[in-house]
Parts: structure tokens; sequence; C-alpha cells
């Protein structure tokens, strides 16, 4: 390889990992990536940069674009990979988070970072879109109306919120509640797969539209997603909706437990019967 555009895609590898980001796709075909774009910004922004400045960086089409297949491959090991205790690895992800800047809802008025709560051996994970004012005060995810309910919905399955884990695809409050953007999902889920990767829950529950066409990468209505499964890197996924939205529409109640109840078959669980309150 050019060792210029050697040491320009390894400088670039650094900035994805700078973000969290240790898992890059092999895409079918071979298209070429625009070397000139990345080493141009390499050269004049310069591989020492801070990241405040590489994050203005044009950013160039993946760094594995030009391998065949549909792969994950790890280009670097996350820091947590060699450890085996979970409390730990999850520790060391959150001092990777730190006071996160990545993003524009840093200087957006977000109090504190939430990052995600529960059992980190848990066979069941929750995963929300974002937190709201109350989770933002706490720095925990789901504490609010919506997350009294969703305990609610764990109590019904005949669990605890400290037998499951609970996280969401962002892990800074939005202004205003206002629903996550595009390039906010993308900067802050890298971090959200580690955690998966950690905790390796035997199921995963999508809370709502945006956890579930973030996770899945498809657009689609909520009633072609609920009902059925989704293979997530090998992790069963189904979606049902968001607690804050039973909260607007609780005529949907039943048809997010009979969700529930596919979670519960699915994992072996007794069905009682009860339905969400």
């Amino acid at each position: 390889m050019n060792p210029q555009l050697k040491l320009a895609l390894a400088n670039r590898i650094r900035y994805y990992n700078d973000l969290g980001i240790y898992d890059f796709y092999r895409r079918e075909g071979t298209p070429s990536i625009v070397v000139e774009e990345v080493i141009a910004a390499e050269e004049s922004l310069g591989s020492e940069a801070p990241l405040q400045e590489r994050e203005s960086m044009p950013r160039a089409k993946s760094v594995a674009a030009v391998l065949p297949t549909e792969q994950i491959v790890s280009i670097a090991p996350k820091p947590e990979s060699s450890i085996q205790d979970p409390v730990q690895a999850l520790r060391i992800i959150r001092e990777d988070i730190g006071d996160c800047t990545r993003c524009k809802l840093s200087k957006q008025g977000r109090k504190q970072i939430v990052f995600g709560v529960g059992n980190p051996n848990a066979d069941l994970m929750f995963i929300g879109e974002a937190p709201g004012a109350d989770e933002d005060i706490k720095g925990e995810p789901f504490v609010g109306r919506a997350g009294q309910l969703l305990t609610n919905m764990i109590k019904a399955m005949g669990v605890t919120r400290e037998d499951v884990y609970i996280a969401n695809i962002i892990k800074c409050r939005p202004p205003g509640n206002r629903q996550p953007e595009r390039d906010e999902c993308d900067t802050c889920s890298p971090f959200l797969m580690r955690q998966i990767e950690v905790v390796r829950p035997k199921v995963i529950v999508a809370l709502g539209a945006v956890a579930a066409k973030t996770l899945l990468a498809v657009s689609a209505p909520m009633g072609e997603l609920r009902g059925r499964w989704f293979d997530f890197k090998g992790t069963k996924l189904a979606v049902t909706y968001h607690p804050a939205f039973l909260l607007r529409d609780p005529r949907q109640k039943k048809e997010t437990w009979k969700d529930l109840q596919m979670v519960m078959r699915e994992l072996g669980m007794q069905l009682p019967s009860r339905n969400v309150e």
C-alpha cells in the first residue's frame, strides 16, 4: 500500500476510535474510497490535531469499503475487549465516553451523560431513544413518567428493573425532548453497541421507532416492525412501542403486552395472567 495512503488510513482509524467506533463493515462489491479526500484532510490538520478539530474534517467513506462481503471487521481492539468482568468492562466504556463533546448536544443544555443501568449479565435488554428531563437530572435512563410505566411493564413480565439492562440510543437529552437527529444517533450509538457486546443479552427489546430504525438500519412503520423477530448481530431483537407513546395513547398497551409475551416465550418465562398497567 502507498505509504501516504497507509498513514492517512491509520489516522482515519484513530479518528474513529476517538469517537468510540472500533467496528467497520465490509460491503459487497469493491467501491473505491476517496483517497485524495482522506489524505488532503489528514495533511491539512495533521494526525495530532485535537478531536474537536478533526471532527470538522471531511467524512470519507468507510475505510473497509474496498473489501467485499458484508462482515463486521474489528480493526483495533476495544479497550474493554480483554476484560472478563462485565461491570469493569462497562465502566471502561463509560470512562471512554467521558464528558462527551462529540456532537452538538453537549452544547444544547444537557446536564450529564445518561449511560445505562441494570444487570450487566442480563438476558433481556431494553433500548429506548434518548434521556428526558428527569433522566438528565438523575443520570439514569427511564426514571420519569415513561420510566415508571416501563418499570410496570417489566414487573408484569415477572422480573424487576434490576434483572434487566436498560439503555438508550443516545446518552444526552435533546433540547425540549425532541427526537434525536440522525447524526446524533450515528455519533453516540457505537458506545451502545459496545454495551450490548459486554452485556450479551439473549433478547433485545427496541422501544419505539427511533430505537428500532437505528438498530436495524431500516425505515419502516411500527406496524411492520412489531410482532416479529429480527436478528441483531446474533441476538434476537423485538420491537414494541415506547412507554412515552403509551402514555399518549393507552389503547396500545394491549398490543405492547402481546409483544412482551412474545419476548417471554422466547426466554422461557412463565406468562402471568395480567396486562400492562
